[in-house]
C-alpha cells in the first residue's frame, strides 16, 4: 500500500508475490466505483502456478485501476 499523499492509496502485489506466482493468465480487478471492506475478497490472480483471492488490504472506493492487466 502507498500512500499518494493527495487522499488516495495505490494497491498492488509485491514483487516477492509476483515471483511466486510465476506468469500471470488471468486477473480479475474490481470495478471503479467498487466500495471495499479491508479483508474483502476484491480481486483474482491466475498464473500457471496458482489461482489466489486478493483481499482489500484498507477499506475504500476504487477510483482507478491499471488497465494493463484488463485484457
Amino acid at each position: 500500500v502507498r500512500n499518494e499523499g493527495d487522499g488516495t492509496f495505490t494497491v498492488g502485489i509485491s514483487e516477492h508475490a509476483q515471483e511466486l506466482l510465476g506468469d500471470m493468465v488471468f486477473v480479475e480487478l474490481p470495478e471503479v466505483g467498487d466500495e471495499v471492506d479491508a479483508g474483502e475478497d476484491c480481486a483474482v490472480a491466475e498464473s500457471v502456478k496458482a489461482a489466489s483471492d486478493i483481499y482489500a488490504p484498507i477499506s475504500g472506493e476504487i477510483v482507478a485501476i491499471n488497465e494493463e492487466h484488463e485484457d
